[in-house]
């Protein structure tokens, strides 16, 4: 059974519209909170702003087919990540507010007795027009486990 404290790795990977190579992948490890309520698992975690004082409050909501992804503090978006459906963002920055969709391809979620990966493939769209081809990564692991913690491996 997964614990309450757990150890959030993420890797995101963005294919930017002509452009001819990929863009190196983004990393994340922090550490965030795990919950299981009515079929849903919820994340919950804090992350810095380069540039700002105040965290960004983030819970991340997945059920079979379908993740949430929302952001609170210095910004502000909710997106929904639903697998052959183009869905509408508004990312609230301090220099304003750009107009995204999110149009997912895959959405997947693999579950052990100490782990949980979720996969997200989707088509980013801002204003209208198609911006970057994406893929997610994000693992979750009981805190303080060794075993497990890195996954992307090969």
């Amino acid at each position: 059974m997964m614990t309450k404290e757990v150890l959030i790795h993420m890797k995101g990977l963005q294919t930017l519209e002509n452009m001819e190579e990929n863009e190196e992948p983004v990393e994340m490890i922090t550490v965030g909170e795990y919950y299981f309520r009515n079929n849903t698992h919820y994340l919950l975690y804090e992350e810095m702003m380069e540039g700002f004082t105040e965290p960004v409050h983030n819970m991340i909501k997945i059920r079979p087919g379908l993740m949430e992804v929302k952001k609170k503090g210095t910004v502000n978006v909710h997106m929904i990540f639903e697998r052959d459906k183009k869905n509408l963002a508004y990312y609230k920055t301090p220099f304003g507010t750009i107009e995204m969709d999110v149009a997912a391809t895959k959405v997947t979620l693999e579950e052990a007795e100490n782990w949980m990966e979720i996969q997200a493939d989707y088509a980013l769209g801002m204003n209208g027009n198609p911006v970057a081809d994406c893929a997610m990564q994000i693992r979750i692991t009981p805190r303080g486990e060794k075993s497990g913690t890195t996954f992307f491996e090969g």
